[in-house]
């Protein structure tokens, strides 16, 4: 029965977003028995955290399939691509709409208070934050990808049951310092891997290996600027850079074709 069920596609999201939520209502009802100082040190360590899944996801541009598919230039194809990437999202403003869509769904999502103005908008800015945070950390990187793509592809969701158990814990973590935006991040959850899953059920195969790491690295280029601005040392437009992870895998094809 157990490999049954493993082998169900679209199984690993719906156990990842299950996770999630799970990890959140916890991290939540923890959240409210700390104090502000215990929350503001919790997020410092989820944002070095950050910077340390960032640093494991470079990893990928000195390995193998980058270097065969583009010789020593693979640290120029990514810098291009994510200047490019960024270039793209800062004319579509991306931030702003990410922001939009996180007010969008507090909206929704939770039922206001007859706090004062100044309170409603510190609520939702911290909606936001935890919204479009923990989608970042939760959508990108090779667990999520590969283990969309695989489970599409009908070889099992094991990389995404293990990205459940780590998600569950990064979301509690997340939640008693950013609250309930953390559990909104299940949408994203939802739409982003099951559509990862659906275009690996729809066209098997779909990218290189040396295209799948140029993904992974440049997303853990935008998870270094995730770090940072968790750590307040910069408030970097993360969501501008985005478009970054689509032009790299673009970028690996063209430089393979001149190299």
């Amino acid at each position: 029965m157990a490999g049954v069920i493993v082998h169900i596609i679209g199984m690993g999201t719906v156990v990842n977003i299950i996770a999630v939520l799970a990890g959140a209502g916890l991290g939540m009802a923890l959240g409210d028995r700390f104090s502000a100082r215990t929350r503001n040190t919790v997020t410092d360590t989820l944002g070095l955290l950050t910077l340390v899944i960032a640093g494991t996801s470079i990893v990928p541009l000195a390995g193998e399939p980058l270097a065969e598919a583009v010789g020593a230039g693979a640290m120029v194809v990514i810098m291009v691509a994510m200047l490019l990437g960024t270039l793209i999202g800062s004319a579509l403003r991306l931030e702003e709409g990410v922001a939009r869509l996180g007010s969008f769904l507090r909206r929704r999502l939770v039922r206001r208070t007859p706090e004062g103005a100044v309170d409603l908008a510190s609520a939702e800015a911290r909606f936001v934050d935890g919204f479009v945070t923990s989608s970042l950390v939760f959508c990108i990187g090779p667990l999520a990808v590969l283990g969309s793509l695989n489970d599409g592809l009908g070889r099992g969701a094991e990389q995404l049951f293990l990205k459940s158990g780590l998600d569950f814990f990064a979301a509690m973590a997340f939640a008693a310092s950013l609250g309930v935006g953390v559990a909104a991040s299940a949408l994203t959850v939802a739409v982003l891997q099951g559509s990862l899953t659906l275009v690996g059920w729809l066209l098997g195969d779909v990218l290189p290996l040396a295209q799948i790491d140029a993904l992974t690295v440049a997303g853990g280029v935008v998870l270094g600027g995730l770090g940072l601005r968790l750590l307040s040392v910069k408030d970097i437009r993360v969501a501008d850079l985005l478009p970054g992870l689509l032009v790299a895998p673009i970028a690996v094809s063209v430089a393979e074709l001149v190299v």
